[in-house]
């Protein structure tokens, strides 16, 4: 096949046979309606030359009746056809699993009999480490780096293949993957995909590009002790960004990892084994008494700094638990004698006719300048300074602001909480001296693997956790949930994530358990999408990342000031 997955020529013979004995299936693409020989590869309909410098760069998969599926695909019956560019959420997620796997084989063969472990995400990467004899230096990930690029410039093949459970299992035990083959021995499911590549045969979970040849621009850094596998962003898929350090970040991940080894639970066959057995209610009770703690630490050196600290902000991606979060810190804050006050920043918004629009001629309220950040910094400084004010009231319906005559005055003793998507923008609250205020960000930074090549994106967890909350506290359907995401993310990556790193102190609100409550929580909304709605690709994909958790018998055990109760509800604080 040529490089870039170009149209094979081959068997065209036989499918015109097929075609002229009326064997034939419509594929309607790009609102074209084309007959072809049934069996026919999807890739067999690609555009001539599938590159990087076509609209959306190059095409990854393909969507078959809103199912993503790779570009071997055999169309067996007549369907609507859409590709799937790099430049997509879907296209990116099989240019990066593809990735993975090059990098996986050429570490194999570089460093033989090598253990490597895909850890979390990391700046504009993959952070992993691998287990070897010796010490990985940097000529070592150096020379990886060096056969992924001889590989890819060798367009190997990618063979799907789909197995028993039974066969997986065998070839994985050939292959050393003991952290696979517990994954699969505690898996609900009859059979998987694998795919070969060359000699080396992998289970990821994603679909991946059928061949090496896709693989042209990627970094593999030295990041001691392990590597971080560079990818392009979406919005540039032919360039890798320049590396942006991310200490903080990696210091909350290095954290989560030693307390997980802590506790003996690593990956998902292990939380399993405890959800499923009586150690589950012990292991709720350990995760939320480590949350606690931290909550506590937080309130102490706030409470150290009282003469100092007046303004606290809480900022974090959506789903990230900052309500309860918000609510806990307070309850820690009175223990030490503070008696923090809310501040509602959705009162502050400017009038409806000043809202800035996004490119698509919507309200942008996310937007820093949906904010009357003038007014806001008035009334913080006034605040501080002992001084009384008048709270503004914002009518949504009207798009006005409103003054009922409520005011509000506060003592030393009383710290104002902001909890909003720029809190860790300086310019939010620009008036107030940095070494008055205190910056937290709050986020589920997951660090539990499936096994040790398959991480749990965060993402995937904070869009179950919305996904849940949604439907039983604000009436939106799980496709409801799934259609905002992109524009929810697109967000967070503007307003949220540029600034994580200016936090004075960075809390993860993840729990080692929460997937295998949200499982049962998650599954039937998921379950219940229809086949003819566009999420519901991304509905079957989440619900083969859930297959691989067994629920959690003790899910009663969760108490009521837990974060994960402000998804499944039971929650003892008002959101």
């Amino acid at each position: 096949m040529p490089l870039f997955g170009g149209v094979d020529r081959s068997g065209c013979r036989s499918r015109l046979r097929a075609i002229m004995n009326h064997e034939t299936v419509d594929i309607c693409l790009n609102g074209v309606t084309h007959s072809v020989a049934r069996g026919t590869p999807a890739s067999d309909l690609l555009p001539e030359n599938n590159c990087q410098t076509q609209p959306g760069g190059i095409i990854t998969a393909v969507r078959v009746n809103n199912m993503v599926r790779d570009l071997t695909f055999l169309l067996q019956e007549s369907a609507d056809l859409e590709w799937v560019h790099v430049t997509s959420a879907e296209g990116m997620r099989v240019y990066r699993s593809s990735l993975v796997f090059l990098m996986l084989r050429a570490a194999k063969e570089m460093l033989p009999q090598c253990r490597v472990h895909v850890k979390h995400s990391l700046s504009n990467g993959l952070y992993g480490e691998i287990d070897y004899h010796r010490p990985v230096m940097e000529r070592d990930i150096e020379a990886v780096e060096s056969r992924m690029r001889d590989i890819a410039a060798e367009d190997e093949t990618f063979v799907r293949q789909k197995v028993t459970i039974e066969e997986a299992i065998r070839i994985f035990s050939q292959q050393n993957m003991e952290s696979k083959v517990r994954l699969l021995k505690s898996s609900q499911r009859r059979e998987v995909t694998i795919y070969h590549f060359g000699w080396y045969k992998d289970y990821l979970a994603n679909t991946l590009v059928p061949s090496s040849g896709y693989l042209q621009h990627f970094k593999l850094r030295f990041y001691l002790p392990g590597f971080i596998l560079e990818y392009p962003r979406r919005s540039n898929p032919c360039v890798i960004p320049p590396y942006v350090e991310q200490g903080k970040l990696a210091n909350v991940y290095f954290e989560a990892e030693r307390w997980q080894k802590n506790i003996c639970v690593e990956d998902a066959a292990e939380l399993n084994r405890r959800a499923t057995n009586d150690q589950g209610g012990e292991l709720i009770r350990v995760s939320e008494a480590y949350h606690e703690k931290h909550v506590a630490k937080i309130a102490d050196e706030i409470a150290q700094n009282r003469d100092r600290l007046r303004v606290i902000l809480i900022a974090g991606p959506s789903s990230s638990g900052k309500t309860t979060f918000a609510e806990r810190l307070s309850v820690q804050l009175r223990v030490n004698g503070l008696f923090p006050v809310a501040i509602g920043l959705d009162n502050y918004f400017v009038e409806r006719w000043r809202t800035p629009v996004d490119d698509d001629g919507n309200y942008d309220f996310e937007a820093l300048e949906a904010i009357d950040v003038p007014l806001f910094n008035e009334h913080l400084s006034q605040l501080i300074q002992g001084q009384e004010i008048h709270l503004p009231r914002y009518n949504f319906q009207t798009g006005q602001r409103e003054w009922t005559g409520r005011t509000l005055t506060v003592s030393n003793d009383q710290p104002l909480i902001i909890e909003g998507i720029h809190g860790l923008n300086d310019e939010l609250t620009s008036s107030i001296p940095k070494g008055r205020k205190f910056k937290i960000y709050v986020s589920a930074l997951t660090n539990l693997n499936l096994d040790d090549h398959t991480r749990i994106p965060t993402t995937d967890v904070r869009l179950l956790r919305r996904m849940v909350r949604d439907y039983q506290f604000r009436g939106y359907s799980a496709v409801e949930t799934i259609e905002r995401w992109p524009s929810v993310r697109r967000g967070e990556e503007k307003h949220i994530f540029p600034f994580q790193e200016d936090a004075d102190v960075m809390f993860n609100s993840a729990l080692v358990y929460e997937l295998a409550v949200l499982k049962r929580h998650a599954e039937p909304l998921l379950a219940a999408i229809s086949s003819d709605v566009r999420p519901y690709a991304e509905a079957r994909r989440l619900l083969r990342f859930l297959s691989h958790f067994h629920a959690m018998q003790a899910e009663s055990d969760i108490p009521c000031n837990s974060i994960l109760r402000e998804f499944v509800g039971g929650s003892c604080f008002e959101h």
